[in-house]
Formats: C-alpha cells, sequence, structure tokens
C-alpha cells in the first residue's frame, strides 16, 4: 500500500464552517466503511483539565522521543496513552508531562466530529476521516481510489505534520501518491475538490 499525499483545498477562520467543508468532501466518497479519528496538542496544566473534562472517552499521551529513552519502563503510562478517567488531575503531574496529546480514533462517522471542534479552540488538532472510497474521474483514466482516500481538517495549523502553528483551519484531500506523475494526483484532488465548489489552494504535502 501506498502513502497518501495531501492537497488543501478550503481554509478559513470559522471552524464551524471548516468542518462543514470538509464533511461535505467526505461525502463525496463512499462512506460504508469510514471512520473518523480526532487528535489535539494540549500545552497547559489548564488546558489539559478542560479536555479532560469534556472528552470524556479520549486517551491522553505523551509524544516525547528522548523521554521513551530517560524512562522506558513508562511509569505513567503516557508512552501508550491513559485513558480519560484513569488520567491523574493532579497539576503538579500533568506540569511535568506537558504538552500532552489528547485523541479519539477510528468512531463512526458523524459520532465525535461536532464534539470536538466546540472543544479544540486555539490549540493545534485534527480530524480525520479514513476507510472512505474515492469514486471514478469520468475521462480521466483515474479509478476508484480506496487505500489513500482520506480528509483531513487541520484547526490552528496548515501542515499534516502539526507542526506550523497558524491561525485559520484548513481542509486537505489526501489522494493516491504518484511519484511519475504529480500532475495525475493534482488533477485528481482538483476534480474531488469541484465536486462541491472547492479547488486546490496550495502544493501537495507528503
Amino acid at each position: 500500500m501506498s502513502n497518501p499525499v495531501a492537497y488543501p483545498v478550503f481554509r478559513t477562520s470559522d471552524p464551524v464552517l471548516a468542518l462543514r467543508v470538509a464533511r461535505q468532501l467526505v461525502g463525496v466518497g463512499d462512506r460504508q466503511c469510514a471512520e473518523v479519528s480526532v487528535d489535539v496538542e494540549l500545552r497547559t496544566v489548564a488546558e489539559v483539565l478542560r479536555l479532560r473534562e469534556a472528552l470524556s472517552d479520549a486517551w491522553f499521551r505523551k509524544e516525547d522521543a528522548e523521554d521513551w529513552v530517560r524512562d522506558p519502563s513508562d511509569p505513567t503510562g503516557l508512552h501508550v496513552g491513559v485513558h480519560t478517567p484513569e488520567l491523574s488531575g493532579d497539576p503538579d503531574f500533568l506540569a511535568a508531562h506537558l504538552p500532552l496529546w489528547a485523541s479519539m480514533q477510528y468512531r463512526p462517522v458523524d459520532s465525535i466530529e461536532e464534539e470536538f471542534a466546540a472543544v479544540v479552540g486555539s490549540n493545534i488538532g485534527e480530524i480525520w476521516w479514513s476507510g472512505l472510497v474515492w469514486p471514478d474521474v469520468p475521462g480521466s483514466g483515474i479509478h476508484g481510489e480506496a487505500n489513500n482516500a482520506r480528509v483531513s481538517l487541520l484547526f490552528n495549523c496548515r501542515t499534516t505534520d502539526l507542526d506550523e502553528r497558524s491561525g485559520d483551519h484548513n481542509v486537505l484531500i489526501h489522494v493516491l501518491r504518484r511519484s511519475s506523475d504529480q500532475e495525475a494526483e493534482e488533477r485528481h484532488a482538483s476534480w474531488l475538490a469541484a465536486q462541491i465548489g472547492q479547488c486546490v489552494i496550495g502544493p501537495r504535502q507528503e
């Protein structure tokens, strides 16, 4: 299976509008086997406590490779993830392990999106829909695509690596990587975006 590439197709400062456009794009594909996941970076104790209260079924984790080296025994459980009910609310404990990430993965489509969008706030976060099947593109030789069909909504960020903070929210289409024909990649992304009245607005992201 190849890795997909992503093309941004919509940008706005309104998270509600961003979610609406992302859902429209999800609707272009076959959703029969689709799932939705969310992830958010939390850099303060106050934000961890707020999300701990708001997302009762989330998993909290620490993404710090150096921490793994320092203590591979993982006494906190934060290397593999701690379920919300088991996460300590002690501010001193949380402060020692910031930043933390909170996620919910592979849930039914339309089950967590609005809840997450309402609480992500100014944090960097993402909703992504996987398991879609893109339709054939008429007259192009581009056929239905399943393995790489995905939609991402990035909050307060413009890159799929979630490492470039911005003041807006971005919707991206993921399509099959075509190393020998990047123009076909972009044509595919452009056609999909056009089905909801949008267009590619930036370069591909690996």
